[in-house]
């Protein structure tokens, strides 16, 4: 083969992959389609947590975050449906995909930012010491030797753990499956001291005029958010602009006086 030819084909070949070259590089100028928002999601709760969420006398799924929740949807033109899980698995279930979204007092750590995404925070809440009104504990160091009840899975527990110095007092650190029977064993003397969301604490305490007492002690201040799985980013973007409306148009102030008595959102 002579020198003409050989030339010839080196030209061709060096002008296919210049050719080539440009393909790729117009290729990845194109801006990337962002994904679509869904036209349903699924928010996962634990259906026994007023007043977040929880179920009335007609057995209804009701409350705070289920009002929040619903105009957010709304406000995005989605569909909304609410699923009960199990609070204690709650990550799993999101990250499974059996829901798409956690909004039930879900208070941000960082731990919990290792495994979903969160908004903004959107309201603040305390974990308080809930007695009975016949009881003698007044603060804190009044819980050494007794029984103090948390819900198993919630914040609570890590809050109590948090301050082992106080938590090495108790006689016992008693994990039940609800607030609501957890405040039953309260009233009935099974249980010394109840350590709750404060949210949750006042609404059933308001409710018995008389009957518990809520100290001033308290087991540290946490903040709620909405968590979405880590790559659901779009989903992530949507619900903080419509929760920043709700608060800008007064939506959220409005929802929150209806459940709290005064506007409690951040």
């Amino acid at each position: 083969m002579n020198q003409r030819i050989l030339r010839l084909i080196a030209a061709v070949l060096a002008l296919g992959a210049t050719l080539c070259g440009c393909g790729k590089e117009e290729n990845g100028a194109a801006p990337a389609a962002a994904p679509a928002l869904p036209t349903r999601i699924v928010v996962g709760l634990d259906d026994n947590f007023p007043p977040m969420g929880f179920r009335n006398e007609k057995h209804e799924l009701t409350g705070f975050d289920i009002d929040m929740a619903k105009e957010a949807a709304r406000r995005l033109g989605m569909e909304v449906e609410f699923k009960p899980i199990d609070w204690n698995a709650k990550e799993a279930e999101l990250n499974s995909k059996r829901v798409d979204v956690l909004w039930n007092g879900l208070t941000i750590t960082e731990k919990r930012k290792e495994k979903i995404a969160f908004t903004r925070p959107y309201l603040e809440n305390r974990q308080i010491i809930v007695v009975t009104g016949e009881s003698s504990i007044m603060s804190k160091a009044d819980l050494a030797g007794k029984t103090v009840g948390v819900q198993e899975g919630s914040t609570a527990v890590e809050a109590v753990q948090r301050d082992a110095e106080t938590l090495r007092t108790f006689k016992e650190l008693k994990q039940f499956g609800d607030n609501v029977t957890a405040l039953l064993d309260l009233k009935a003397g099974r249980l010394d001291a109840l350590v709750v969301d404060e949210v949750v604490g006042r609404y059933y305490t308001a409710k018995k005029p008389g009957e518990y007492v809520i100290l001033e002690d308290h087991f540290g201040t946490e903040e709620y958010g909405v968590g979405v799985r880590k790559d659901d980013l779009t989903l992530l973007a949507k619900l903080q602009e419509a929760i920043d409306s709700m608060k800008r148009d007064g939506t959220s102030a409005r929802i929150s006086t209806q459940w709290f008595g005064h506007d409690i959102v951040k």
